[in-house]
C-alpha cells in the first residue's frame, strides 16, 4: 500500500544509506516508500533499455554504491513518466523526485509531484538573497549542468566538485569556495548528510545548506 505515504522516486537506484537518513528525520519509516528506476533489473537490461544512442543527451546515474552508468536522458525521463503514472494508479498521493534535476517534462495528475528543480532554487534564492553562494556537487557532469539549474541566484555561484565519501576532498572544496568569496555554501547531492553540513559550518563559520533537506521537509508536511 502506498496511500498516505511519501513515495521517494529516484532515476537511479535506491541507496538506503543515502536516502533514509534524510527522510526519517522528518517521517517514520513506515510512512516512506523508496523506489529506484534501476532497481531489480540487471546491468544488461539497463543497457538494453537506456543505453544512449547517437545524438541523445547523456545522463550519469548512480545505481548502487559509488558506481555510475551513462544512460539516455530522454529514455530515462520517459520511463520516469510511466512510473509516475503507475504510482498514481496505485494510489500515490505525494511523489518526491530525488536527484532529478535534468528532467523538465514530467507531469502528474491529481498526485502532488515535488521536483527539486522547480522548488529548491527559488527557496535557496530567497535564503541566499545577495550573498555569494558556493555550490558543491558530487560529480563533474553535475557541475556542468548546474549553471542552468541555479540561474535564479542573483549572483553567479562558484562551483566545486567533491565526493560525499571523501571528507578531505569535501573540506578542500569548501575552503576553495570560501577563498573565492563564497559566504553561503550549498551541498547539492543526496550523498551529503547533516554531519557534512554541521562540520563544514563549524569549520568555515558561514551558513551551509543541504539543498535536498528543504524539499524533504516540505514533502513530510504533505503526508498525513
Amino acid at each position: 500500500m502506498i496511500k498516505n505515504k511519501l513515495v521517494a522516486l529516484l532515476p537511479g537506484g535506491v541507496s538506503r544509506s543515502d536516502i533514509f537518513p534524510l527522510l526519517t528525520e522528518h517521517l517514520s519509516e513506515e510512512k516512506i516508500v523508496c523506489i529506484g528506476l534501476l532497481d531489480g533489473i540487471s546491468d544488461e537490461e539497463i543497457q538494453r533499455l537506456y543505453a544512449p544512442s547517437q545524438g541523445e543527451n547523456t545522463l550519469h546515474l548512480r545505481r548502487k554504491a559509488q558506481a555510475t552508468l551513462a544512460l539516455s536522458a530522454e529514455r530515462v525521463e520517459a520511463a520516469l513518466q510511466k512510473r509516475i503514472r503507475d504510482l498514481e494508479a496505485q494510489g500515490a498521493e505525494t511523489i518526491l523526485l530525488l536527484n532529478a534535476n535534468a528532467f523538465e517534462n514530467l507531469r502528474a495528475g491529481s498526485t502532488v509531484l515535488l521536483e527539486p528543480r522547480r522548488i529548491v532554487p527559488p527557496m535557496i534564492e530567497a535564503i541566499v538573497n545577495d550573498h555569494q553562494a558556493g555550490i558543491i556537487v558530487a560529480a563533474d557532469d553535475a557541475a556542468a549542468g548546474s549553471a542552468h539549474y541555479w540561474r535564479r541566484l542573483s549572483k553567479r555561484p562558484h562551483f566545486a566538485v567533491a565526493s560525499p565519501w571523501e571528507d578531505e576532498a569535501l573540506i578542500d572544496a569548501a575552503l576553495a569556495l570560501q577563498e573565492k568569496g563564497a559566504d553561503v555554501l550549498i551541498l547539492d547531492c543526496l550523498g551529503y548528510h547533516q554531519r557534512h553540513r554541521d562540520f563544514l559550518q563549524k569549520l568555515l563559520g558561514i551558513p551551509v545548506l543541504l539543498s535536498h533537506l528543504l524539499i524533504v521537509k516540505l514533502a513530510a508536511e504533505l503526508v498525513m
